[in-house]
Protein backbone atom coordinates (compact mmCIF):
# COMPACT_ATOMS: atom_id res chain seq x y z
CA UNK A 1 0.00 0.00 0.00
CA UNK A 2 1.89 3.13 -0.98
CA UNK A 3 1.46 6.53 0.85
CA UNK A 4 1.85 8.60 -2.15
CA UNK A 5 -1.08 11.12 -2.97
CA UNK A 6 -2.33 11.22 -6.57
CA UNK A 7 -0.87 13.83 -8.07
CA UNK A 8 -4.14 15.61 -9.11
CA UNK A 9 -4.41 16.21 -5.22
CA UNK A 10 -2.01 19.03 -4.05
CA UNK A 11 0.12 18.07 -0.87
CA UNK A 12 -0.25 19.91 2.67
CA UNK A 13 2.54 19.09 4.32
CA UNK A 14 5.20 16.40 3.29
CA UNK A 15 6.46 13.01 5.50
CA UNK A 16 9.93 14.61 5.40
CA UNK A 17 8.28 18.07 7.85
CA UNK A 18 6.35 15.46 9.75
CA UNK A 19 9.60 13.57 10.33
CA UNK A 20 11.23 16.52 11.57
CA UNK A 21 7.95 18.00 13.42
CA UNK A 22 7.38 15.00 15.20
CA UNK A 23 11.24 14.40 16.28
CA UNK A 24 10.97 18.23 17.53
CA UNK A 25 8.27 17.46 19.69
CA UNK A 26 9.42 14.00 20.82
CA UNK A 27 13.11 15.80 21.63
CA UNK A 28 10.71 18.64 23.75
CA UNK A 29 9.02 15.80 25.56
CA UNK A 30 11.94 13.84 26.47
CA UNK A 31 13.79 17.62 27.70
CA UNK A 32 10.10 17.44 30.56
CA UNK A 33 11.07 14.35 31.44
CA UNK A 34 15.04 14.35 32.15
CA UNK A 35 14.32 17.85 33.79
CA UNK A 36 11.44 16.29 36.11
CA UNK A 37 13.35 13.41 36.60
CA UNK A 38 16.47 15.25 37.45
CA UNK A 39 14.29 17.72 40.65
CA UNK A 40 13.42 14.03 41.52
CA UNK A 41 16.45 12.18 41.30
CA UNK A 42 17.69 9.58 39.13
CA UNK A 43 20.74 8.46 40.88
CA UNK A 44 20.71 5.02 42.94
CA UNK A 45 20.02 5.26 47.03
CA UNK A 46 22.02 2.83 49.03
CA UNK A 47 19.72 0.64 50.61
CA UNK A 48 16.63 2.18 48.96
CA UNK A 49 17.52 1.37 44.76
CA UNK A 50 16.38 3.71 42.49
CA UNK A 51 15.23 7.47 42.88
CA UNK A 52 11.73 8.06 41.57
CA UNK A 53 13.17 9.39 38.52
CA UNK A 54 15.98 7.15 38.17
CA UNK A 55 13.74 4.99 35.40
CA UNK A 56 11.87 8.02 33.48
CA UNK A 57 15.48 9.54 33.12
CA UNK A 58 16.72 7.03 31.14
CA UNK A 59 13.84 6.14 29.39
CA UNK A 60 13.62 9.74 28.47
CA UNK A 61 17.68 9.74 27.13
CA UNK A 62 16.84 7.06 25.00
CA UNK A 63 14.33 8.47 23.45
CA UNK A 64 15.66 11.94 22.98
CA UNK A 65 18.93 9.76 21.53
CA UNK A 66 16.32 8.09 19.08
CA UNK A 67 14.82 11.24 18.25
CA UNK A 68 17.74 12.92 17.86
CA UNK A 69 19.14 10.54 15.20
CA UNK A 70 15.04 10.86 12.98
CA UNK A 71 15.49 14.45 13.37
CA UNK A 72 18.94 14.95 11.66
CA UNK A 73 17.83 11.81 9.64
CA UNK A 74 15.09 14.05 7.93
CA UNK A 75 17.06 16.84 7.97
CA UNK A 76 19.58 15.14 5.77
CA UNK A 77 17.04 14.04 3.47
CA UNK A 78 18.20 10.33 3.98
CA UNK A 79 14.61 8.76 5.29
CA UNK A 80 13.30 5.94 2.99
CA UNK A 81 10.07 8.09 1.88
CA UNK A 82 11.79 11.17 0.43
CA UNK A 83 9.54 14.17 -0.22
CA UNK A 84 6.11 11.85 -0.54
CA UNK A 85 3.27 13.66 0.95
CA UNK A 86 1.78 13.17 4.28
CA UNK A 87 -1.41 14.11 3.40
CA UNK A 88 -3.12 15.51 0.50
CA UNK A 89 -5.23 19.37 0.80
CA UNK A 90 -8.47 17.54 0.03
CA UNK A 91 -7.58 14.25 2.41
CA UNK A 92 -7.13 16.81 5.55
CA UNK A 93 -10.59 18.92 4.84
CA UNK A 94 -12.25 15.19 4.83
CA UNK A 95 -10.50 15.04 8.31
CA UNK A 96 -11.69 18.38 9.55
CA UNK A 97 -15.58 17.70 7.86
CA UNK A 98 -15.01 14.99 10.85
CA UNK A 99 -13.69 16.59 13.53
CA UNK A 100 -15.04 19.52 13.52
CA UNK A 101 -18.34 18.68 14.22
CA UNK A 102 -16.99 16.06 16.68
CA UNK A 103 -15.16 19.01 19.00
CA UNK A 104 -18.59 20.97 18.72
CA UNK A 105 -20.57 17.65 19.76
CA UNK A 106 -18.22 17.47 22.67
CA UNK A 107 -18.90 20.68 24.00
CA UNK A 108 -22.68 21.15 23.58
CA UNK A 109 -22.91 17.53 25.82
CA UNK A 110 -22.04 19.80 28.47
CA UNK A 111 -24.91 22.56 27.74
CA UNK A 112 -27.67 20.71 26.05
CA UNK A 113 -27.09 17.25 27.65
CA UNK A 114 -25.73 14.04 25.85
CA UNK A 115 -28.85 13.01 24.20
CA UNK A 116 -29.86 16.35 23.01
CA UNK A 117 -26.46 16.53 21.58
CA UNK A 118 -26.06 13.13 20.19
CA UNK A 119 -29.32 13.93 18.27
CA UNK A 120 -28.21 16.90 16.71
CA UNK A 121 -24.68 15.14 16.05
CA UNK A 122 -26.74 12.38 14.26
CA UNK A 123 -29.08 15.19 12.02
CA UNK A 124 -25.91 16.74 10.88
CA UNK A 125 -23.62 13.52 9.20
CA UNK A 126 -26.78 12.25 8.05
CA UNK A 127 -27.91 15.26 5.80
CA UNK A 128 -24.31 16.79 5.42
CA UNK A 129 -21.72 13.45 4.80
CA UNK A 130 -24.44 10.59 4.53
CA UNK A 131 -26.95 13.07 1.95
CA UNK A 132 -29.67 11.06 3.55
CA UNK A 133 -33.36 12.52 2.93
CA UNK A 134 -34.80 14.41 6.22
CA UNK A 135 -37.55 12.27 7.15
CA UNK A 136 -34.88 9.27 7.70
CA UNK A 137 -32.30 11.21 9.01
CA UNK A 138 -35.10 12.89 11.76
CA UNK A 139 -35.97 9.38 12.46
CA UNK A 140 -32.46 7.75 13.54
CA UNK A 141 -31.03 10.98 15.44
CA UNK A 142 -34.35 11.34 17.47
CA UNK A 143 -34.89 7.22 17.57
CA UNK A 144 -30.96 6.54 18.43
CA UNK A 145 -30.61 8.71 20.94
CA UNK A 146 -34.06 7.97 22.78
CA UNK A 147 -33.51 4.39 23.01
CA UNK A 148 -30.23 5.08 24.32
CA UNK A 149 -32.04 7.00 26.98
CA UNK A 150 -34.40 3.95 27.84
CA UNK A 151 -31.19 1.79 27.49
CA UNK A 152 -28.94 3.71 30.16
CA UNK A 153 -31.38 6.12 32.17
CA UNK A 154 -34.07 3.88 32.54
CA UNK A 155 -32.95 -0.20 32.61
CA UNK A 156 -29.12 0.03 33.75
CA UNK A 157 -29.91 2.76 35.67
CA UNK A 158 -26.76 4.83 34.71
CA UNK A 159 -26.89 8.15 34.55
CA UNK A 160 -25.71 10.05 31.88
CA UNK A 161 -25.07 13.92 31.38
CA UNK A 162 -28.35 15.64 30.73
CA UNK A 163 -29.36 19.01 29.75
CA UNK A 164 -32.18 21.28 29.83
CA UNK A 165 -34.65 19.21 27.68
CA UNK A 166 -34.29 15.98 30.02
CA UNK A 167 -35.14 18.63 33.13
CA UNK A 168 -38.24 19.37 32.01
CA UNK A 169 -39.26 15.84 30.98
CA UNK A 170 -38.83 15.15 34.88
CA UNK A 171 -35.05 12.91 34.41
Amino acid sequence: MSHETPSDEPSLVSLRTMDIAVALLFLAASAVVIADSARLGFHWVDNEGPASGYFPFYIAVGMAFASTINLISAVLGRTANGDSSFVSKPAFNRVLAVLIPSIVYVGLVQYLGIYVASAAFILFFMLTIGRETLIKSLLVSIGVPVVLFFMFEVWFLVPLPKGPFELWLGY
